[in-house]
C-alpha cells in the first residue's frame, strides 16, 4: 500500500492533537482535584464578576450549594444580602489582591481576592480564597482569658506577700544582721541570682522579701516555693509546667509553672538543697539561656526571672557528696548572704519579742506585758527555730496567758527551764509543768533531731514513721518549718 507525503503529516498531526488532548484532560483533572481538596473555599469569578465555580470547602462554609451560586454576579449576590462585601468587587475595582473580615451567620471569615491578568495586562478572572477563623478566632478569646487569669492570680500572690511583708518589720539592732540587711538592699538593684543561707526560721524569706521590695521587679510577682515542701515526683512539673497529656492526671489543657508565673519577676527557691538532681540539671539550663519547656512539650520559652534560693544545709559538703551539683552551685553563688541565727543577735530578741506580743495583742485587742524574770527568760533562751518560733512563743503567751502581766510560769516550759535544748523526760522539770507541755518539750526535740539529720520533711516522714502533711504540721507548731 502506498502513502502519500500529504497523508503521512495528517495522520501524524491527529496523533499529536489526540496526546494533547489527553494532558489537557489530565491537566483538567489535576487542577479540578486540587480545587476541590483544598480546606480553604475558592470562588472563581470572571472579568464581570460572575461566579464561574465554587468548590466543596466554599459549599460548606457557606452553607449553600454550588448550583445556587454559579452564573450569578456578586453585585446580585451582594444586593440580596447574601454577602455583606465583596473581594472580588474590590479586587476587580483596584485591580490588587484585597482581603476583608466577614461576618456571615455568626461565623467570621476572611476573603481574599486576587485579579488574574492576561498576557496584554487585562483581568480576566477573580480567584477569592476564604477561611473560616471562627475557631481561631474562639481559642484566641481563650488563650487570651486564661492569659488574664493568669496576670489576675499572679497580682493577687503579689497584693498578699506586699500586705504579708507590710505586717512584717525588719528589726536588726546586731551588727550581723544589720550587715545582712545592708547586703540585701545593695544586692536588689541587680539581677545577680543570689543565694541566701541561714538556719531554720531565721528570715531568709524575709531577706528575699527585702530584695523584692527594693528592686526593679518590685512590680512583678514575687514567687516562693519550698522545693522541700514538694514530693519529688512532683516538683519538675510544679517548677516547669507540663503540655497536656504529659503525665497521667494532667490538666486537660497543661498548666504553666512556678518559672512561667514568675516572669518578668523573681523566683524564690527555698530549700533548694531539696532539689532533686533531675530537677538541678533543668534548672541550671535556665540559668544558662533563659528558657525553658514544658514536661511533655517542645517549644522552649524566652523566660525573664531573676532566681532566689535559700537553704539551711551546708551546699559544699552536699557538693561533695554528689547530692548537689557544683555548677549549679557556682550559678546559684554568685552573691551569698549569710543571714545570722537568733542567738547571734542577742540584741534584736527583746525588741523582737515587744513588737510581736504588740503584733499578736492588737490583733486580737489583747494586752499583755512581760516581768523582768520572764523577759530574762526569753532573753537567756538559744531560739534553735529562731525568729519563727519567737514568732509562735509570743502568739502563745498573749493568747494563753491567764494575766495581763506574763511571769516565769506562763513561759513554755524549755524557755521556763532557761536551756535552748530540750530536757529529757527525766530532767528536772520546773514547776507546774503540765503533762501535754511535757509532751510537747519531747516531741519538739525529737523533730529537732530528725531535722538536724535527714533535712527535708519527706525523708523525716519516712525515718519517723508518719506523713510528710503530719511532719509539716508539728514543725509549724514548734517554730521549727
Amino acid at each position: 500500500m502506498t502513502i502519500s507525503v500529504s497523508q503521512t503529516v495528517t495522520a501524524h498531526d491527529l496523533e499529536e492533537m489526540a496526546r494533547q488532548m489527553r494532558a489537557f484532560q489530565d491537566l483538567t483533572r489535576e487542577l479540578d482535584a486540587i480545587i476541590d481538596s483544598s480546606s480553604d473555599g475558592l470562588w472563581i469569578c470572571d472579568a464581570d464578576a460572575r461566579v464561574i465555580r465554587i468548590n466543596p470547602a466554599s459549599e460548606r462554609i457557606n452553607n449553600i450549594k454550588a448550583a445556587e451560586v454559579v452564573g450569578k454576579n456578586m453585585r446580585e449576590l451582594l444586593d440580596q444580602g447574601f454577602i455583606d462585601r465583596s473581594a472580588a468587587l474590590e479586587a476587580l475595582t483596584t485591580r490588587t489582591v484585597v482581603s476583608q473580615l466577614q461576618n456571615r451567620e455568626g461565623r467570621k471569615l476572611i476573603s481574599t481576592g486576587t485579579p488574574v491578568f492576561d498576557a496584554n495586562g487585562d483581568v480576566i478572572r477573580v480567584v477569592v480564597s476564604e477561611r473560616d477563623i471562627t475557631e481561631i478566632d474562639n481559642l484566641q478569646r481563650e488563650l487570651e482569658e486564661q492569659e488574664a487569669l493568669r496576670d489576675q492570680f499572679r497580682s493577687h500572690m503579689l497584693e498578699l506577700q506586699q500586705a504579708d511583708l507590710a505586717s512584717r518589720r525588719v528589726i536588726a539592732r546586731s551588727p550581723s544582721m544589720v550587715n545582712a540587711l545592708k547586703q540585701a538592699l545593695k544586692v536588689s538593684t541587680v539581677n545577680s541570682s543570689v543565694l541566701i543561707l541561714g538556719e531554720s526560721g531565721v528570715g531568709k524569706g524575709l531577706i528575699a522579701d527585702l530584695i523584692h521590695k527594693n528592686s526593679s521587679r518590685a512590680d512583678k510577682p514575687l514567687i516562693e516555693i519550698n522545693c522541700g515542701a514538694i514530693p519529688e515526683s512532683l516538683i519538675e512539673s510544679e517548677l516547669f509546667g507540663y503540655e497536656k497529656g504529659a503525665f497521667t492526671g494532667a490538666q486537660t489543657g497543661g498548666k504553666p509553672g512556678y518559672l512561667e508565673l514568675a516572669d518578668g519577676g523573681i523566683l524564690f527557691l527555698d530549700e533548694i538543697a531539696e532539689l532533686p538532681q533531675a530537677a538541678q540539671v533543668k534548672l541550671l539550663r535556665f540559668l544558662e539561656n533563659g528558657r525553658v519547656i514544658r514536661l511533655g512539650g517542645t517549644k522552649a520559652r524566652n523566660l525573664d526571672v531573676r532566681i532566689l534560693a535559700a537553704t539551711h544545709r551546708n551546699l559544699d559538703e552536699m557538693v561533695k557528696q554528689g547530692s548537689f551539683r557544683l555548677d549549679l552551685y557556682y550559678r546559684l553563688n554568685v552573691i551569698p548572704i549569710h543571714v545570722p541565727a537568733l542567738r547571734e543577735r542577742k540584741d534584736c530578741i527583746l525588741p523582737l519579742i515587744a513588737h510581736y506580743m504588740d503584733l499578736f495583742g492588737s490583733r486580737d485587742s489583747i494586752r499583755k506585758r512581760l516581768t523582768r524574770a520572764a523577759s530574762d527568760a526569753l532573753l537567756a533562751y538559744e531560739y534553735p527555730g529562731n525568729v519563727r518560733q519567737l514568732m509562735n512563743i509570743c502568739e502563745r503567751l498573749v493568747v494563753m496567758a491567764e494575766t495581763d502581766l506574763i511571769d516565769i510560769k506562763d513561759l513554755p516550759a524549755e524557755v521556763a527551764v532557761g536551756d535552748g535544748q530540750a530536757a529529757g523526760p527525766a530532767g528536772v522539770w520546773p514547776d507546774e509543768i503540765s503533762l501535754q507541755e511535757t509532751l510537747d518539750k519531747v516531741e519538739r526535740s525529737i523533730l529537732e533531731k530528725a531535722l538536724a539529720k535527714h533535712g527535708n520533711q519527706v525523708r523525716m516522714a519516712e525515718a519517723l514513721g508518719v506523713n510528710q502533711s503530719t511532719i509539716a504540721r508539728k514543725l509549724k507548731k514548734h517554730g521549727l518549718g
